[in-house]
């Protein structure tokens, strides 16, 4: 374990230019393009020596004299590595040096490139292999990171145009270049040492323009955690390369792998649990999005690397074409990829909204798939084209996207193991899929070549066992030849097809995903303001306007110095003098021209990470810091005058106010309120079921309405803006209402759900006793249990009557029939005097329970 401590170097104070409009992440865009320059080309000579041998290999197993097998390992050995060195490359990049890393990286890769160039046997050559992909585990970790934390998620989408190019340009030209290089006199040899050139340049533009924050920190790296996941991956991916070839999958072997596999991993869960700074932290998991990205990303990962990397094989031994013409027929699908993922990117800066492309992306590629998987050895090549067009723009739309839905949720101090954890998954389905489908495709080759040889009368031999030599095609006679290049393509369908059902996996992975607003703040500007520190930390990010009353703004910090980068390039103005106390600003010198004070919440406790921003009467900003954990902040000026002073602070209320300053310092505190806020979801009954159109009331402790809002169609409500207290909830539906007591805090909003109770109804007819008819305008009494009347209402004309929204209880029910009729009648002598005697319900009321009749109860329903 090593400890290094923070030391903040004070800021020159030479003005610095203004923030413009065009900046992104707090870096202009030229600055970004130009930090930019060195991870393209790393990432270009990454990709160029990866694709470069992948025409070139069939060419390479030739030579070697390997088999089907060893062509699968050769991919898998690369693949293997770098799933299993991907998460620890990204967790240590969240503790040291990324500059440094991605330079490491760079090495290892292009070294590996040059000696496997060197390999005289197939043996040798997959070790090679696994040394580049220590290398490509590093890059394709690091890329993202390095580029989430220049840029922020907002804005990331304006720089997905290059990189998809960078990438589209590698991948295209490696198999061309490696096409033309086996084709040539060369040989196969200089498809590994061509990337070397490349390889020197990167390092020399990575030296010069990346330049990042190096945030110090405690240090502590977990080797057990490391060297657990390591073994216990690589145990598992050596199992499915295994089984079915070197042995049977149900046998002794295959569950002693799976078993050790298990036991190792389970122990790393055991060991990273503990770890102070775990390689995957296993918190990055409670978050919905994460899990649900790694589900799509694994899915994503066996599709695309297991669909496509036989391409290859089915252009040159299923259709016969040359190493260089297969990797153009894969033009559809690099410019498909390339197309999409630009377009998106832009669209998702525009827009701000990401999860429709992502879903889109899946759709496509399982469409694509599924057209894929309906292919054989004599499909029309233009229409192979566009097959591979549909999938490559699905593929475009997913793959950045995936880890951008990640970094866009994660703590920044997370974003290094949550974006190598998708790529490890990714890498990590990716390898499976090449180890499982090739050995599908092993299999039903195996299949299809012993019925052709059987349908054509010839003895099945050796040819059909799956393990033909690439090469031993040529030295079959011509129509066994056929069939064995006709099963190839025939078989490569079912790649294709099992491919497509793991990206149906993707898609309802992806639907499942919450879409979180884009974050606007790049990962080195949340490192700064998570520090304590101004979040101008990357260039131009923050600095004051060029006039006459320059500042410095110091965040008062309660740990120590803020961490500020160490390299020039990144040293903004408002760096924070040593003489800044903890806690309750105090005055800072007793003289010379400041403002100083404290920000906090309603309820008097201080708001860390504020936003202080000082501007003057012109409107020229003078300096900006953040608050320290205790609400404090500084600015130190050279001349007087009146400024304005805003403080900002997530969702409360911002705060503007003019501030005097003469030739002394003067304290200004500032109160944020009005940023409190209730949200939850309204239920109805067990199973629950959304309540919707249901008023939510916020009433504060005098009785006055602080906020009311109606339930959506999902049964959420929201109110916002209002301040700290004591607070009545009440949700009123249909039925009796419900009320709680709630308490809301500026610190953070209060999740609060409401559920109503089931109601109950009950119906009813009153009927004569001696005709068992209907007694129509009859009266019927529902008294509860407590002796209150809870409804009286009139039988209709069959004697029917009903009491709905009840809530469940215990209930007495009167029926009264007709009430008497008086009237004053007057009889004369001699004559009959007719009279009309009318019965009516009477006025309904309570009416007492007869004796000897028990309560009814009401259940509810």
């Amino acid at each position: 374990m090593s400890t290094t401590r923070a030391e903040t170097p004070v800021a020159p104070s030479a003005p610095a230019a203004p923030p413009t409009s065009g900046e992104a992440g707090g870096m202009t865009h030229r600055q970004v393009l130009q930090a930019l320059s060195g991870m393209l080309l790393a990432m270009f000579t990454a990709f160029l020596s990866a694709t470069i041998v992948s025409n070139a290999l069939p060419t390479i197993i030739t030579d070697l004299h390997g088999s089907q097998s060893q062509y699968t390992w050769v991919v898998t050995a690369t693949l293997l590595s770098s799933t299993a060195s991907t998460p620890i490359w990204g967790k240590l990049s969240d503790l040291f040096s990324k500059k440094v890393l991605v330079q490491l990286g760079i090495v290892l890769y292009i070294g590996g490139s040059i000696l496997a160039g060197f390999s005289h046997s197939v043996d040798i050559l997959i070790v090679w292999r696994a040394v580049q992909g220590l290398g490509l585990g590093a890059l394709q970790s690091l890329i993202m990171i390095v580029i989430a934390a220049m840029i922020s998620p907002r804005e990331r989408g304006r720089y997905t145009g290059p990189i998809a190019a960078v990438m589209s340009l590698a991948t295209v030209a490696g198999p061309l270049i490696g096409g033309v290089i086996v084709d040539s006199s060369l040989g196969w040899r200089w498809c590994f040492w061509v990337g070397a050139p490349f390889a020197v340049v990167a390092l020399v533009v990575v030296q010069r323009t990346l330049n990042l924050p190096v945030v110090r920190r405690r240090v502590k790296v977990d080797y057990l955690g490391a060297a657990l996941i390591a073994a216990g991956v690589c145990d598992l991916l050596i199992w499915v390369t295994l089984a079915g070839n070197e042995f049977a999958w149900g046998s002794g072997t295959s569950w002693l792998l799976i078993a050790i596999g298990v036991v190792l991993l389970g122990l790393a869960v055991f060991v990273e649990s503990r770890a102070a700074e775990p390689i995957v932290p296993l918190s990055l998991f409670k978050e919905r999005t994460t899990t649900l990205a790694v589900i799509a990303s694994i899915a994503v990962g066996v599709a695309m690397f297991g669909g496509a990397v036989f391409l290859g094989q089915y252009f040159q031994i299923a259709r016969g074409y040359s190493p260089t013409a297969s990797g153009l027929l894969t033009l559809p699908m690099i410019i498909g990829s390339t197309l999409s993922a630009t377009v998106s990117g832009m669209l998702i800066t525009k827009l701000g909204k990401w999860k429709v492309f992502l879903v889109v992306g899946a759709i496509l590629m399982v469409v694509g798939f599924g057209l894929l998987a309906t292919i054989d050895h004599a499909t029309n090549i233009w229409l192979m084209g566009v097959h591979l067009a549909v999938l490559g723009l699905g593929m475009g739309m997913t793959m950045q996207n995936l880890v951008l839905a990640v970094q866009n949720t994660v703590r920044v101090t997370d974003l290094g193991a949550a974006s190598s954890t998708v790529t490890f998954f990714r890498s990590l389905g990716g390898t499976i899929g090449v180890s499982v489908l090739g050995a599908i495709l092993a299999t039903r080759v195996a299949d299809l070549t012993t019925q052709g040889l059987s349908d054509a009368g010839v003895p099945v031999s050796g040819a059909a066992s799956g393990e033909v030599g690439i090469g031993s095609l040529n030295e079959l006679p011509a129509f066994v030849a056929d069939i064995v290049r006709g099963a190839y393509g025939d078989a490569t369908a079912r790649i294709f097809l099992v491919a497509g059902a793991l990206a149906i996996v993707s898609l309802l992975a992806i639907v499942f995903i919450k879409e979180v607003p884009l974050r606007t703040l790049s990962g080195i500007q949340q490192q700064a303001e998570a520090d304590g520190a101004p979040a101008a930390a990357p260039a131009g990010a923050v600095a004051a306007a060029a006039a006459p009353a320059a500042a410095v703004a110091a965040p008062v910090t309660a740990t120590g110095p803020a961490e500020l980068p160490t390299d020039d390039w990144h040293r903004g103005r408002h760096a924070m003098p040593h003489h800044a106390t903890a806690g309750r600003p105090a005055d800072p010198d007793g003289v010379g021209p400041a403002v100083y004070g404290f920000v906090a919440g309603t309820g008097g406790v201080g708001i860390g990470h504020a936003v202080v921003t000082l501007t003057a009467g012109t409107g020229e900003q003078i300096g900006r810091a953040t608050t320290d954990a205790d609400g404090g902040f500084e600015f130190h000026l050279p001349t007087g005058g009146t400024f304005l002073l805003v403080v900002s602070s997530g969702t409360l209320r911002p705060s503007a106010s003019m501030v005097a300053v003469a030739d002394r310092p003067v304290r200004h505190d500032v109160t944020l309120g009005g940023g409190s806020e209730i949200s939850g979801t309204v239920t109805r009954g067990e199973p629950a079921v959304p309540a919707a159109g249901v008023t939510v009331t916020l009433i504060d402790a005098r009785g006055d309405v602080a906020g009311t809002t109606r339930t959506d169609d999902a049964g959420r409500y929201r109110i916002a803006g209002v301040s700290a207290g004591a607070f009545t909830l009440a949700a009123a539906g249909p039925g009796v209402p419900v009320a709680t007591s709630v308490t809301l805090t500026d610190e953070a909003p209060l999740v609060h759900d409401v559920v109503l109770p089931n109601r109950a109804g009950l119906r009813g007819t009153v009927t004569a006793a001696s005709s068992g008819r209907g007694v129509p305008d009859a009266v019927a009494t529902l008294v509860a249990a407590d002796g209150r009347v809870v409804g009286s209402t009139t039988t209709d004309g069959e004697g029917g009557f009903a009491f709905a929204d009840l809530p469940s209880g215990t209930y007495t029910l009167t029926a009264a029939g007709y009430a008497p009729d008086v009237q004053v009648v007057r009889v004369d002598p001699g004559g009959t005097t007719e009279v009309r005697v009318a019965l009516g319900a009477p006025a309904p009321g309570g009416v007492p329970a007869p004796s000897g009749r028990a309560p009814q109860p009401v259940a509810g329903d």
